[in-house]
């Protein structure tokens, strides 16, 4: 959406009309960089965790065996969102 504040003409954005007899300046060129720095030491520290992590498994073991997991108002909640949301099987895409 463009805000109403926003001007269509060029006459609000100086850096469009230069001044006469100015030199123009010259546009930047801007190149897309991609760097797998990052990812690659995201990727070591992924491959230094555990696969299996005994701690959260223990937690999952007791949660599973207790029946007021989880608690009936998340349910609930949940159950609301589910039906308040729209169904779109039936938007004929």
């Amino acid at each position: 959406m463009i805000s109403s504040t926003s001007s269509s003409s060029g006459a609000a954005r100086p850096d469009l009309n230069p001044a006469p007899g100015a030199a123009a300046a010259r546009p930047v060129a801007l190149h897309d960089q991609l760097s797998t720095e990052h990812a690659a030491f995201l990727n070591a520290q992924l491959a230094a965790q555990p696969e299996v992590r005994p701690d959260v498994v223990a937690r999952a073991r007791v949660l599973a065996a207790d029946p007021s997991y989880p608690p009936m108002a998340v349910i609930q909640k949940i159950a609301s969102q589910i039906l308040a949301s729209p169904d779109l099987s039936e938007d004929g895409a």
